[in-house]
């Protein structure tokens, strides 16, 4: 089964939690804060795979999640990195942002790319010892790592695309140029979706060709099987379009090459100014006046003609043999450049966004990282309530509440802890 499109949710590791610890030893006398480090939480990563050629892994698993950190221990001890989460695509996967449909990374070269990264591990409380707390009772929380829905897009890399009819001999002249082996029948879309196959010329040399399902009249707003390949062609240096000259299915062969180049411009323009080629199939089926004088019509639109017989490779090697040539003089196949993502405002781009509402009598504060904050707060002690009051100060949580108009005695609630205002 041959996807090219899919969605899918994937959630970084969350950082593991630093430790409250106190060094407890004989004969040591007052140790102090020895709580470690979080570990961090693991990355999905994305690698290209030549061994795939299809989402279709994707219709049946679409939740993908990296490993936590684990959290510190005592002794200062760091806790483990969780291991990331490798999902393995064909080359030549588009990875887009499925909420802003921003292009994140184009998957056709060998480095891998980090979609969504781990979260990091939180301090230990041996990080908040100063002169003035020698007790810290508290450590940060670890940060939560990444969660995105990303949709993925497969477009195939061919130097060379077919392009025709159906039922016009794509399927045949793919299978003589090179291994591949795609089903054959004299019936329409026997091909139900693209094949690529590599054309050896010498030793060292060669290129990959794509037989794309036949593209009909229509088929750039959605008629026949055109409409769902199309995109695979973006990626081509050169196409040829199979023609059929004897006009075995009752068809022009001229009308024919008209009709797939306006589908061809309106899928894409800059698609239709791609260097083309023609060849004429199906030669022994018609007498040569008819060949020479639909040569001579294509030769005047200004391409390239090629007559062949693709069932007994008659005339393939000529096509082939100018194919290498134009491919040596063309820009390598085409890539996508990432789209940069949007600029957050400044206290996002801190992790410091929050948002400030009332309720009657009560001033309500929700945040994420605010939430993580409270986690780390031992509210039974002293300093690490000083701690939080520093939060709210310098994130400007006590501005925006003044400008909400709080005043002294009103309530705030911060999630489950709730306090009076006091200027």
């Amino acid at each position: 089964m041959f996807v090219d499109k899919a969605t899918i949710q994937v959630k970084a590791g969350d950082g593991g939690n630093g430790a409250v610890s106190f060094h407890r030893e004989k004969y040591v006398a007052a140790g102090g804060p020895d709580g470690g480090d979080g570990g961090k939480g693991g990355d999905i990563v994305f690698v290209a795979d030549d061994g795939l050629n299809t989402l279709v892994d994707f219709r049946y698993k679409r939740k993908f999640s990296a490993e936590n950190g684990q959290p510190g221990g005592q002794k200062r001890c760091f806790g483990k990195n969780g291991r990331d989460e490798v999902i393995a695509v064909p080359r030549g996967t588009l990875i887009y942002d499925a909420g802003s449909g921003r292009l994140m990374a184009d998957l056709s070269g060998d480095e891998p790319f980090i979609a969504a990264r781990g979260g990091r591990g939180g301090w230990g409380n041996s990080h908040f010892a100063t002169s003035t707390r020698q007790v810290p009772r508290f450590a940060k929380p670890g940060i939560p790592g990444q969660a995105l829905e990303l949709r993925l897009e497969l477009k195939l890399l061919a130097d060379v695309g077919l392009v025709g009819f159906p039922n016009v001999g794509k399927s045949s002249l793919l299978s003589v140029v090179s291994a591949a082996r795609p089903e054959i029948a004299n019936y329409h879309f026997t091909t139900l979706s693209p094949v690529l196959g590599v054309v050896r010329i010498a030793e060292g040399s060669s290129f990959v060709m794509a037989d794309i399902p036949g593209v009909i009249e229509g088929a750039s707003e959605g008629v026949g099987l055109g409409h769902e390949f199309l995109r695979h062609i973006d990626r081509c240096r050169l196409l040829i379009h199979v023609v059929d000259v004897s006009g075995s299915e009752g068809r022009d062969p001229l009308e024919d090459l008209a009709v797939i180049n306006r589908e061809l411009e309106a899928f894409s323009p800059e698609l239709a100014s791609r260097p083309m080629l023609v060849a004429g199939n199906k030669c022994d089926l018609t007498d040569d006046g008819a060949v020479e004088a639909f040569a001579a019509a294509v030769r005047e639109q200004g391409y390239e003609f090629f007559p062949i017989m693709a069932a007994i490779a008659h005339g393939t090697d000529a096509l082939v043999r100018r194919c290498a040539e134009l491919l040596q003089k063309l820009p390598p196949i085409l890539r996508y450049e990432p789209e940069p993502p949007a600029l957050p405002d400044a206290d996002a781009a801190r992790g410091r966004a929050f948002t400030v509402s009332r309720q009657g009598d009560i001033f309500l504060v929700e945040g994420e990282w605010l939430l993580r904050i409270l986690q780390s707060v031992n509210m039974d002690d002293y300093e690490s309530l000083q701690y939080f009051q520093r939060v709210l100060q310098s994130s400007g949580i006590i501005d925006a509440l003044v400008e909400a108009g709080v005043n002294e005695g009103d309530t705030v609630s911060i999630y489950d802890f709730e306090f009076d205002f006091v200027p």
